[in-house]
């Protein structure tokens, strides 16, 4: 009876523990899940899951600069001779506010699982920063500009394709045109090149006086109608924006922001010695957004045959949150421009180079295919966002107007 007893006791422990590992595995599972298509910021935000995910792979960095400290987060390390994805994100916002949505998306995490991909802060902005001493002089706009340098040096790497947001698309199109050689190409989100002149100071001015610092904030990131309708989304951000960044130091950027001069660039041909972005740009803009007389105004200063102006169907002022299918469909198209995607055959043409099938919906919004037989791996490529097309093609038409 002894024996048998232990034997029982013997079984149902292994049971247990059978029992256990099954449970311990089930409880993993969802952490091996796929980033499901169509989660929104918020919910990804509060996941705990999705942080454990995906968090754990970014390193936090406080950079000196000429200026002070800026804070970067950044994943991977400077793969052979491609560039570093580098973003700036807008006034009222950090690199999570901004750039979460956009990059927790299941294709783009394709595409940067390919690049070293580094978000900055601006001064202050980063989720949990101290407040500014009493006297503190923010970095002006060129500054900030300025200070990319060092992270780019830090970091070690050769140059950099940037993704900029608002302001933060105003400071990286000022970092090309001081430091062309250390950028590789550019994606502008609502970018407005323009100062603001006496009349939009002083609204500005009159803004502040009547409304909360958030709700001024949100009249630069949303339109009118998206703060009537979009409700949800536009709460959530009110709310972030009040809870999660120092109202103090954003008080600071908004300032500095709305003090900004003209970009000195200017069309080529347009005027004697005229200065411009050297390297490919992308210039997004929802179709219902507040920056788009801006985005429109940068387009006619930029080189036709360098520039891409992608206007965005049923999106606002935050299209890489609200649209990042969208958006990321659109960049894979621009890094194949510049030879860093590589293209499929298409059995059914005469050799022609097509992109693959993730990119036959924008791709068909072009009039011309672009070549590029580099690789990833290769030397640095020489950007093609002109129309090297087979033959019997025209001119690449390089505005587009994106609708799913």
């Amino acid at each position: 009876m002894k024996v048998l007893g232990h034997k029982i006791q013997l079984l149902t422990g292994l049971l247990l523990h059978d029992v256990t590992m099954a449970g311990l595995q089930e409880l993993r599972f969802p952490e091996e899940k796929p980033l499901l298509r169509g989660q929104d910021g918020a919910e990804l935000e509060n996941s705990d899951t999705f942080l454990l995910a995906v968090d754990t792979d970014w390193k936090e960095h406080d950079i000196e600069t000429p200026y002070g400290l800026l804070h970067v987060v950044i994943r991977g390390s400077p793969k052979g001779n491609r560039p570093a994805i580098l973003t700036y994100h807008d006034v009222g916002l950090n690199h999570k506010l901004c750039f979460n949505t956009f990059f927790n998306f299941e294709d783009m995490q394709e595409i940067t699982k390919h690049f070293v991909v580094c978000h900055v802060d601006a001064p202050g902005q980063q989720v949990g920063a101290s407040q500014f001493p009493q006297g503190y002089q923010f970095p002006s706009m060129e500054q900030l500009a300025a200070m990319l340098p060092s992270v780019v040096q830090h970091f070690g790497f050769k140059y950099v394709i940037g993704i900029g947001v608002g302001a933060g698309a105003y400071v990286l199109a000022k970092f090309a045109l001081i430091f062309p050689d250390l950028v590789e190409g550019l994606v502008l989100i609502n970018i407005d090149p323009n100062g603001k002149g006496w009349i939009d100071w002083a609204a500005t001015k009159l803004s502040g006086l009547t409304s909360t610092l958030p709700d001024t904030v949100l009249s630069h990131l949303f339109s009118q109608e998206e703060l009537v309708s979009n409700t949800e989304l536009v709460q959530s951000y009110r709310q972030q924006i009040g809870n999660v960044v120092n109202q103090a130091n954003l008080q600071l950027f908004w300032n500095m922001y709305n003090s900004r001069r003209d970009l000195d660039m200017n069309r080529p041909g347009t005027v004697p010695n005229a200065k411009t972005l050297r390297c490919p740009v992308m210039l997004v803009v929802g179709d219902n957004a507040p920056a788009e007389d801006g985005v429109v105004e940068c387009n006619s200063k930029l080189d036709p045959t360098t520039t891409t102006f992608l206007k965005m169907a049923d999106s606002g002022g935050l299209p890489q949150v609200t649209q990042p299918g969208k958006l990321t469909e659109a960049f894979k198209y621009f890094l194949q421009g510049m030879g860093y995607i590589a293209y499929l055959k298409d059995r059914r043409l005469s050799g022609g180079a097509v992109p693959s099938a993730s990119m036959t919906r924008l791709a068909r919004s072009r009039t011309a295919s672009l070549t590029s037989a580099s690789s990833v791996d290769g030397s640095r490529p020489q950007a093609c966002t002109h129309s090297e097309s087979s033959e019997g093609l025209g001119q690449v038409n390089h505005t587009m107007e994106v609708s799913c």
